[in-house]
């Protein structure tokens, strides 16, 4: 292994040392108001230097949301600027990951006629590295109008199939489906092209896994809360960059309850993982799957590669407990239920 790739390792091991410890989150939790948090994070996490010139005392849950996001991208380019077969790909997976959630933003902001908001929310560390015409996005007033900022990117192609019903609505989910279909494909592009042995199986197997239980996730979902049909569910999925076999996907798909298709699922080799995780929710299963794989590769992955991406999921793991934290306190929510809520 090079010089290079023990610092790529090093230096992400380092910062993954920082995080927040189970001290850290019993500390937060136990803070009585948003401000009380906002000091605790100041004062003895990492976070320290991000948040050096907010006023603890007059938070706002969405420029909070935001600089915690630009901190989280720094941190991750930081170590993308290494030299790696596969850093700048990397550092492209996370700003389409960004893109994407934005574009999804915009639609259901647009199906709302509350487009106004849209600005109020980007990240703006986007803009330096997209090639979405913000300014034309932020002022779209219909679905042409949309399309038209995005008409410089990869996107385009994909959105431009689509149009609103009769009701002016779009088809969000099925959209959402086909760009997170495009991330997929060129992630799974990028590892088959540039990594090679253990480094391909491994970067693979976590995109696949966490792939899977996105699949078994998102058909609980659509049969518990939409009530779709086994064929309109199957429509949903995306097994050609899944371990699960196409049968087995259409065996949880046609399944009559949820008990069948989680019994379905946890008879499959990555389904064994449903009965370690600690979940409390459905919903909480892949993140939680996701911590798992990514926390194991950083501590015991001896490839740069592996530990960047698993730094990534780590990172974003806890963006989102910080910020469900400070909701959790913010409307006094029980502690043992907030608590419920950490993945650690």
């Amino acid at each position: 292994m090079s010089d290079i790739s023990y610092a790529v390792l090093a230096k992400a091991r380092a910062k993954f040392g920082k995080f927040l410890t189970d001290r850290d989150y019993t500390n937060l939790i136990a803070c009585q108001s948003v401000a009380e948090v906002m000091v605790y994070l100041k004062s003895h996490t990492h976070y320290a230097s991000v948040l050096s010139e907010v006023n603890e005392r007059d938070v706002h849950r969405g420029r909070l949301e935001l600089l915690l996001r630009q901190y989280l991208f720094d941190e991750f380019d930081s170590l993308c600027r290494y030299d790696s077969s596969v850093s700048a790909g990397f550092s492209q997976y996370y700003v389409e990951k960004t893109e994407v959630e934005q574009i999804v933003r915009f639609m259901v902001l647009l199906n709302s006629n509350s487009t106004e908001k849209f600005i109020f929310q980007f990240p703006s560390f986007l803009s330096k590295h997209t090639e979405i015409d913000v300014y034309k996005l932020a002022n779209a007033q219909d679905y042409n109008e949309f399309l038209e900022a995005l008409k410089n990117t990869s996107y385009y192609d994909i959105l431009k199939v689509f149009r609103p019903d009769r009701k002016g609505r779009l088809p969000v989910s099925d959209i959402e489906n086909k760009l997170y279909a495009h991330i997929l494909r060129n992630m799974n592009d990028l590892i088959r092209k540039k990594t090679k042995g253990s480094e391909q199986k491994e970067l693979l197997t976590l995109f696949r896994t966490i792939n899977d239980y996105s699949i078994f996730s998102r058909i609980l979902r659509l049969k518990k809360y939409y009530n779709l049909s086994p064929e309109i569910i199957k429509t949903y999925m995306l097994p050609e960059y899944s371990s699960l076999s196409p049968r087995l996907i259409d065996k949880m798909c046609e399944a009559e309850s949820s008990a069948e298709v989680f019994r379905i699922m946890q008879n499959t080799g990555c389904g064994r993982l449903i009965g370690k995780i600690g979940y409390k929710h459905a919903s909480d299963i892949t993140p939680r799957v996701q911590y798992k794989l990514a926390k194991k590769n950083i501590h015991f992955s001896n490839n740069p590669s592996v530990v960047m991406i698993s730094f990534m999921l780590l990172s974003e793991t806890e963006l989102m407990n910080v910020i469900g934290l400070i909701e959790g306190v913010r409307y006094q929510h029980d502690p043992k239920t907030i608590q419920s809520l950490i993945i650690h």
